[in-house]
């Protein structure tokens, strides 16, 4: 476990911050929620649900909600815990990826119907088309369209908004910075995976492509699983609520401040997202938060414990790749509907239900993930 004496700060002043985040958010949630009314910022409800009655009010309700806590964490950090060394980068990493959430929000919103060749369409292409110059364009450029349209079977079927390769590359980035900096900057014993019991593994410079995938899959594990009114904001309160503990645990003063921040700021969004929700959190939230959360635990040495720390997030995430898998490959589906909570819910259980009852669970594994991180 690493453990850096320097920065440590007590634990009733990080606990403070909880509250300054939660007060902040509260103060300027009127104005962002007026905001987003008089812009009609609404995606609209899921085709999918239509049918469930429960899901008629969300055609009307406003996203891009999770500005309420991206915004207030950044302000909050920038004046009261900036520090090149542990949170410059978290932050920025955040930053970037609800740069690209909001992007895609409001193209969803706003933005006209995007299309991309099939590769079927390409291979036509190459066979017939009059200009040669085009024929070999289309030959060197086929495994970039076959990448485009396999990365299609994981994104949702809107055809406005960043499309999913967009998203992978700009995630790559965000991750090659979290990268760079664990690897370069924050030393040596960052390259070691500390797992529990006291177990490590010198991953060396292979930690640079695990901390790419964990940064990645865990923003995208985050925006799956924001698909019910309070689900989201709820789990990340419990999550970050344990980071900031395992933080000020570990000696981490500036991340455990940070941590709490969030907490704090999620707290007041929860409370406007819970059902019937004031605005949900949207791509620029559920995308920040999660690349937020990888980078913290990874900065504070729990990469071996964040599946459970985060573990409602990677089942959902999980859920969606089986259900993709099966149905390619054997032709049928695990799930009445992928991601989990929304299979529940055509089993008839209420969203109310559905989203208590992955909190209980989620609360239960994050507790053993904080259990083995203590060890």
């Amino acid at each position: 476990m690493i453990t850096i004496l320097q920065g440590t700060a007590d634990l009733a002043y990080i606990l403070g911050f909880t509250l300054i985040g939660a007060i902040g958010a509260f103060i300027w949630a009127p104005l962002l929620t007026r905001f987003l009314f008089r812009f009609k910022v609404v995606k609209g409800a899921k085709v999918e649900l239509a049918a469930l009655g429960s899901h008629a009010y969300k055609a009307t309700t406003p996203v891009m909600g999770g500005l309420l806590v991206v915004i207030t964490v950044a302000v909050i950090t920038y004046f009261f815990d900036w520090s090149r060394s542990f949170t410059w980068v978290p932050v920025g990493v955040m930053l970037i990826s609800a740069a690209l959430g909001a992007i895609d929000d409001i193209m969803n919103v706003y933005g006209a119907e995007r299309r991309s060749r099939k590769i079927d369409h390409v291979l036509t292409l190459i066979r017939v088309h009059k200009d040669w110059r085009m024929r070999l364009w289309y030959s060197l450029t086929l495994p970039w369209t076959a990448f485009k349209r396999l990365s299609v079977w994981f994104g949702s079927r809107t055809s406005k908004g960043v499309f999913v390769h967009e998203k992978l590359i700009l995630q790559f980035i965000a991750g090659s910075i979290t990268a760079w900096w664990i690897y370069n900057k924050l030393g040596p014993a960052w390259h070691f995976v500390y797992l529990p019991f006291g177990y490590t593994w010198n991953a060396g410079w292979l930690i640079v492509p695990i901390i790419i995938l964990v940064v990645m899959f865990t923003a995208n594990a985050v925006n799956i699983a924001d698909g019910m009114d309070g689900l989201s904001g709820g789990m990340l309160i419990i999550t970050f609520g344990a980071l900031t503990l395992l933080s000020w645990i570990n000696g981490f003063g500036e991340v455990a401040i940070l941590n709490a921040t969030t907490t704090g700021a999620l707290a007041a969004y929860t409370y406007f997202n819970i059902k019937p929700a004031r605005f949900m959190m949207g791509d620029v939230g559920s995308l920040g938060l999660g690349a937020l959360l990888a980078v913290n635990a990874m900065a504070i040495g729990e990469i071996g414990s964040l599946f459970f720390l985060g573990f409602m997030f990677y089942i959902e995430a999980v859920s969606v790749i089986l259900q993709v898998g099966s149905r390619y490959i054997i032709g049928r589906k695990i799930f009445r509907m992928a991601p989990l909570h929304h299979h529940f819910e055509l089993l008839g259980w209420s969203e109310e239900k559905t989203v208590m009852r992955f909190w209980v669970v989620h609360f239960v594994f994050v507790v053993f993930g904080f259990w083995l991180a203590l060890h």
